[in-house]
Parts: C-alpha cells; sequence; structure tokens
C-alpha cells in the first residue's frame, strides 16, 4: 500500500498543501517547528482517522479556523482508492471528526514518545501491544473499549454499598472479554519477539539477544474461569480498595537484552534503538495480516545513533513500501526523495 497524494487544509501549520510523495522512501527534513512531524499525523490521519500525538480534535485546525479536511489517494494491489476525511467544530463547540474508512491502510510510527515503551509506566506498554494487536486482528480494538467499558462500570460498583451481592455478573462478563485480551495480546507478543529477533541485531549491528514477554497474573491459563478465579481471590481486597485488582489491565510486558531488564538499566541510545526495534519488528506481522504493507511513519528516527547504527537503520527500512523519516539535518540516501519542509511548505530537494 502506498499514499499516492495528500492534500491538506487548514491542518496545523499548513493552510494549503498538495504532496506528492514518493512509493519508496522520503526523507524530510527542515530546522524544528516548521512543519515536519505535522505532515507526518496528517499522513496518519488520513489513513486512520486518528492522530498519533493527540486525542483532542480541536489542536488538530490551523489556529482559529473552524475546520481542516484532509484528501488523497491510496494505491493498493487493487486499483487507487480516493479518501476524504473532515474534523470540524460544531455548534456546541465540540468537535467531530468524518470521512471514509479504508479497511485495509495500516500505518506504523515511531516517535520521541515510544520511548516510554521502555522507560515508562505499565501502561504505556499495554497501549503499545494493543496497538501492534489492533493491526493483527480486527476484533481487538471492539473488545479493548468493550472490557474497558465493563472495567469502569464494574469500579463504579464497587464504590456502593451492596457491590458484594451484585458482582457476578459483571465479573463473567470482565473474565470473558478479559481473557480474548490476553489470548490475542499473547498471540501478538509472539509474532513481535520472532521478528525482534532478527530485527534488533540487524540495527545494532551485533549478534546481543533480545526478548518480549507478556506478564500476566494469570500464568500460562488461557479459560475465562481461571481469571474468575482470580476475582475471587482479590474480592475482599477489592471491596476494600473499591477497585479491580485482576485482569489484562494490569498487565506488563517483560523486555530484556542479554537477560536483562532494559526497562530499569538500558542506556538511553540502547532504549531508543530498542523501541525503533519494536517498532520496526511490526511490519512483516502487519505485513501478512493485512495482505498489504503499512505505510512507516518514522520522526526523527536516527537521532542519538551512532554513524554505524544509522547506517543499519536505512538499509533495514529500504526494504519497507514506503517510507517516511524526518530528519533536522539533510540526509543523502541512495534511491531516497529528498524534501525541505519550511514554514509549512513542503518542496523537493
Amino acid at each position: 500500500m502506498q499514499i499516492g497524494c495528500l492534500v491538506l487544509r487548514d491542518f496545523r501549520n499548513y493552510r494549503s498543501l498538495s504532496y506528492r510523495p514518493s512509493a519508496r522512501l522520503n526523507v524530510l527534513s527542515g530546522r524544528n517547528a516548521q512543519g515536519k512531524t505535522n505532515l507526518l499525523e496528517g499522513l496518519g490521519v488520513l489513513l486512520t482517522g486518528r492522530s498519533f500525538r493527540t486525542s483532542r480534535l480541536g489542536e488538530l485546525p490551523s489556529w482559529e479556523t473552524a475546520a481542516s479536511t484532509l484528501s488523497g489517494e491510496l494505491i493498493h494491489t487493487e486499483g487507487t482508492r480516493s479518501v476524504r476525511r473532515t474534523i470540524q467544530r460544531l455548534e456546541d463547540g465540540t468537535w467531530q471528526s468524518a470521512g471514509d474508512v479504508c479497511p485495509w491502510a495500516r500505518v506504523i510510527v515511531f516517535g520521541w514518545q515510544d520511548l516510554g515503551i521502555l522507560n515508562g509506566p505499565p501502561a504505556a506498554r499495554r497501549n503499545f501491544i494493543d496497538g501492534f494487536a489492533a493491526r493483527l486482528y480486527a476484533g481487538h480494538l471492539p473488545a479493548l473499549l468493550r472490557y474497558r467499558q465493563i472495567l469502569a462500570r464494574r469500579n463504579r460498583l464497587l464504590q456502593t454499598s451492596d457491590a458484594e451481592s451484585r458482582l457476578a455478573p459483571w465479573n463473567e462478563q470482565l473474565a470473558t472479554v478479559g481473557m480474548e485480551l490476553i489470548d490475542r495480546r499473547r498471540r501478538a507478543v509472539a509474532a513481535l519477539s520472532t521478528e525482534l529477533a532478527r530485527v534488533y541485531p540487524a540495527l545494532a549491528g551485533t549478534r546481543r539477544k533480545v526478548q518480549v514477554a507478556y506478564r500476566t497474573s494469570l500464568g500460562e491459563a488461557t479459560e475465562p474461569a481461571a481469571l474468575l478465579a482470580a476475582l475471587e481471590r482479590r474480592r475482599a481486597e477489592e471491596l476494600r480498595r473499591r477497585l479491580t485488582l485482576a485482569g489484562p489491565h494490569r498487565d506488563d510486558l517483560a523486555i530484556e537484552l542479554d537477560g536483562t531488564d532494559v526497562r530499569a538499566f538500558g542506556s538511553r541510545g540502547e532504549q531508543r534503538l530498542l523501541a525503533l526495534a519494536l517498532r520496526l519488528a511490526e511490519v512483516l506481522p502487519v505485513t501478512e495480516a493485512a495482505g498489504t504493507p503499512p505505510v512507516l511513519l518514522l520522526d526523527d528516527a536516527l537521532s542519538e545513533l551512532d554513524a554505524v547504527v544509522g547506517a543499519n537503520v536505512l538499509h533495514e527500512i529500504q526494504s519497507a513500501e514506503q517510507v517516511f523519516l524526518t530528519s533536522p539535518e539533510p540526509l543523502a540516501v541512495n534511491g531516497a526523495a529528498r524534501w525541505i519542509v519550511d514554514a509549512g511548505e513542503v518542496a523537493a530537494a
């Protein structure tokens, strides 16, 4: 899959932009605050309808405008599809996003925020694996939203005086949907781990062993009965603390490099490279699941990497289909289309 063209109107610092990228590697360079990340964001919104930077729709339109439009062409093996999205402020002051849905469109984004996968709280790692699983399995995101609704209602019930007598039906729902999530997360982690074992040594230029494992208090259990039993064991404590203490919302990822927990002991450079490797390890599983390669949006991916590792990264991403790579400095990469981003305008270098 490729993005054939992108047209932005009143999106971030782009008042008007018509951009036709290369079908392969696109290097976007320019000073800070000129619109490089905004352009990647626009590409991502066109593909998925969501921003990888914010959940607040009102931040996307240009300053003091009431609407943004994004349109473009997506190229697939079966032909070209036109896509259009709008983000507008309604009369009540809320913001609404509407537009075309393209079920086979996939995008993988790397940015500074991905360091949180390595050094952030467990929620950051759960969000990472849920995002990956959603690109692999169509039912994962709806199940995740359903689980969060059940969890919120169960937590509200735990705030009441008669909670104990009313928990049973909520426990059953939480256990059923929760084990669905755990099953997909486990399969996603297995696929990621296999590809990561190839990608990380290729980037680092070493034979260091990297491992990713899914950690849950349920061990290897696969049936909802195991989660029901865990809820029963924690019932007294839950009633005391008024909070659900068992389920996939409490799980985590273990990430190790040569048997050492990278989250606690890895250097910043190791963490940044491993975060990038985790994203690039998504490419093959997502391609196989969707039937078409994802678009890669890599924001300042070479920052803090030495020249040898940077060259390895460039070699790895050139085997992908369509890639957008930002850099504060111009990069001379064989076969790449080079673009200069300056004050909301994009020109060929």
